[in-house]
């Protein structure tokens, strides 16, 4: 079984000399029941916290027995963690207090700081200040608090938690409990240390996360995250911790990106939960849809570590559920492991007559006088080549229950069975069955021996779905080395200037210059800034059929305002365009500069394809691909990857889009050039990361054929703040 050996990551996060700490102040002890002062108190005493307990209270001498002193500066020792209960407006005094005592961090429970208006984020300030001028990290503040159950430290007095391997990071202190009843309702899931991060003034996602990786004692971190303060520095931390250890996100509703003007597809996209999900698993991170599928994935990761790929070998004892179990594997994106004629001849030797040996495996009453059996079978299909996991499905562990108390030494044999084999395979057990709620004597030793054991059949999928997307996933790490950047053309830079200096963005034909230069397949193109120019283009192109469109930089829709004309071949043709363009752009809007009109061949049909890049407020620059059309207008069928772009990462995106069928060749269609399209991807990423010039860019429609591509439009929008 591949309960993973744990080593640390680089560095060593500071964060250990207090979330792990040998000596607390609680400033606000009190002996009131009311008080979190009094809960933080009762929770250290009740589980034995064997470090130094300091409580302040200048009207006290005693506090729940323990001496009170009346300020920090009167405590004789050192003090690694303050948790301070008092109102808002004494923390700026009361870190100073800790800045001079050497307090490592503070748990800062008040609310009433930028949260809720001007006064607020001033009061916010000071506290800052003080913070930073003695060194002291600050978590929260308006925080549920912390605990790290491996130290006895129980900061919020929970009872009946038990300590275990599940770190957990929260937003909300509702989510912790409610995992903390769920996980003393199943009691067999325990935790290492909980945070939970506020307002995260100082101390963030990205640093809990650190912390976790490095803690010798979690062995899956587990956060439920409302918002990211610094998506960039987040992903960059959770693809250094994911290569160690699984990291499971809970993410609710969108993420909240701020007020932003989106100018361009990609930017109404982008900023979506859609994108933070495909984001967090570009760096290896379990999502979870679902609040109740936390607790059982981080549990399954924790236990189980990964599978191979997603190749499942189900075994039931039941037809009905193993169809139900087929049907859930396959909405999962996993697979019915194909099973060798010699497992399935292996299976017939112990299996009765009318049994399915073809997977779904269904042993058909087998097992009803020996569900040891059921063991037998999962070590008939681990030694199968083409399968990643197994999966029981049915009533193991009720046997005894169900038809004759006899059958429970039979259980007992095979859960040991079961219990063998996983700790001798790379290859997951995962079971579900029908009495894991009653808790028999088979399941609590699976349980014991690290074997998990689930009362829902769609969790249990869920948790194979993460084992085989976290195999898959540290399968390709070698292969998640970002393209190296371009070096950025003077030329091209001193384009970006101009436009910055204009108040513009970038023409069309400035855009498509910008990708030429940087080895992007684009079709000649000639600017034409006068009518007198058009015999010339059109004896330069013959008889191709061209396109026409209007150039400038305040027509952002150019076929809205009637500046686009298609299927133009000759002097006439291109005149009469050129007339009908320039009537047509100034109704629209009379304001406008017009630079002149492109021209170009027409491109053949394709398949149209949308690329885009958007740089998010918190994730930095993101790039997406999707089918074009009503694809991205409607169905809105595209994925998301942060930049820069791996060649794995760019492979993912084009095979992960849900009309990826079209790309493949639909109703007789040519299957589309997938190596182009990837190319084109990382070259768009390269540029990206060469120009922070560059705010926005659309590729809209790229048609994408057996052979190459046509980029038909672009767009790219200039970043004006970082204008000379």
């Amino acid at each position: 079984m591949a309960i993973a050996k744990h080593q640390s990551l680089s560095g060593r996060s500071p964060l250990h000399e207090f979330l792990a700490p040998d000596a607390i102040a609680i400033v606000g002890a009190s002996a009131d029941p009311t008080k979190r002062g009094y809960k933080a108190m009762v929770g250290l005493i009740k589980d034995g916290y064997a470090g130094d307990i300091y409580p302040i209270n200048p009207k006290a001498d005693r506090v729940l027995g323990v001496k009170a002193y009346p300020s920090l500066e009167a405590i004789p020792g050192k003090i690694d963690l303050a948790l301070i209960c008092t109102p808002a407006a004494t923390l700026p005094g009361i870190l100073a207090e800790c800045g001079k005592k050497g307090v490592k961090g503070a748990v800062v429970l008040a609310s009433g700081f930028k949260e809720v208006g001007p006064e607020g984020a001033a009061l916010e300030e000071q506290m800052m200040t003080a913070a930073r001028a003695g060194g002291v990290r600050i978590i929260g503040p308006n925080t549920s608090g912390m605990f790290n159950l491996h130290k006895q430290v129980n900061l919020l007095a929970l009872s009946n938690v038990k300590p275990g391997h599940v770190g957990f990071i929260s937003q909300s202190g509702n989510m912790l409990l409610s995992l903390v009843l769920e996980a003393e309702h199943n009691r067999h899931v325990g935790f290492s240390t909980y945070v939970g991060p506020g307002n995260q003034v100082d101390i963030g996602f990205n640093d809990y996360l650190r912390y976790l990786g490095e803690d010798e004692n979690t062995h899956v971190a587990t956060l439920y995250v409302e918002g990211f303060r610094d998506g960039e520095r987040f992903l960059e931390v959770a693809r250094d911790v994911t290569a160690v250890k699984p990291v499971v996100v809970y993410k609710s509703g969108s993420t909240e990106m701020g007020a932003k003007a989106a100018s361009s597809h990609t930017g109404a996209l982008a900023g979506s939960y859609a994108m933070t999900v495909d984001l967090l698993r570009q760096v290896g991170v379990s999502v979870v849809q679902n609040s109740d599928e936390i607790l059982p994935v981080a549990e399954g990761l924790a236990q189980l570590q990964k599978a191979p790929g997603k190749r499942i070998a189900v075994i039931a004892d039941g037809g009905g559920q193993a169809t139900i179990a087929s049907d859930r594997l396959s909405e999962a994106g996993l697979e019915l492991a194909e099973l060798s004629d010699a497992t399935k001849q292996r299976l017939r030797e112990v299996l009765f007559a009318q049994a399915s040996v073809i997977n779904p495996v269904d042993v058909a009453g087998s097992t009803d006088a020996d569900p040891a059996l059921l063991a037998t079978c999962m070590e008939i299909v681990a030694d199968d080549e083409g399968v990643d996991a197994i999966f029981l499905v049915g009533m193991f562990g009720g046997y005894s229950i169900r038809f004759a108390e006899h059958l429970l030494g039979d259980e007992m044999r095979g859960a040991e069975t079961m219990i063998e084999l996983a700790h001798r395979i790379d290859k997951p057990l995962v079971i579900y069955s029908l009495y894991a709620p009653v808790k028999p004597p088979p399941l609590r030793r699976l349980h014991e021996a690290g074997l998990p054991v689930y009362s829902s059949l769609e969790l249990a999928v869920r948790v194979l779905a993460a084992l085989g997307e976290r195999g898959i996933y540290l399968k390709g790490a070698a292969e998640q080395v970002p393209a190296a950047p371009v070096v950025p053309h003077a030329d091209q830079l001193a384009v970006f200037a101009k436009a910055q200096a204009e108040g513009r963005d970038l023409f069309e034909v400035e855009a498509k210059a910008l990708l030429r230069s940087h080895g992007i397949s684009v079709a000649e193109e000639i600017l034409v800034e006068s009518a007198d120019e058009l015999g010339n283009v059109a004896a330069h192109f013959g008889d191709q059929a061209l396109v026409m469109k209007v150039v400038s930089k305040d027509i952002l829709h150019k076929s809205d305002a009637g500046g686009v004309k298609l299927f133009l071949r000759g002097e006439v043709a291109l005149k009469d365009a050129h007339e009908q363009i320039m009537r047509s752009c100034k109704a629209y809007l009379p304001t406008a500069e017009i630079k002149g009109v492109l021209v170009t061949p027409m491109a053949k049909k394709g398949t149209e394809i949308i690329i885009g890049v958007s740089r998010d407020p918190i994730f930095g620059p993101v790039l997406m691909f999707g089918l074009g059309g009503i694809f991205v207008e409607i169905l809105e069928d595209v994925a998301f990857r942060a930049i820069p772009l791996s060649r794995h990462a760019a492979e993912s995106m084009v095979n992960q889009i849900k009309a990826r069928k079209i790309l493949e060749g639909a109703r007789g269609e040519a299957a589309v050039d997938k190596a182009a399209l990837v190319d084109l991807l990382l070259k768009v990423s390269s540029i990206v990361s060469a120009y922070p010039q560059l705010a926005e860019l659309d590729l809209n429609p790229v048609l994408a054929y057996d052979d190459g591509y046509a980029i038909v439009d672009a767009r790219i929008i200039v970043n004006r703040k970082d204008a000379i």
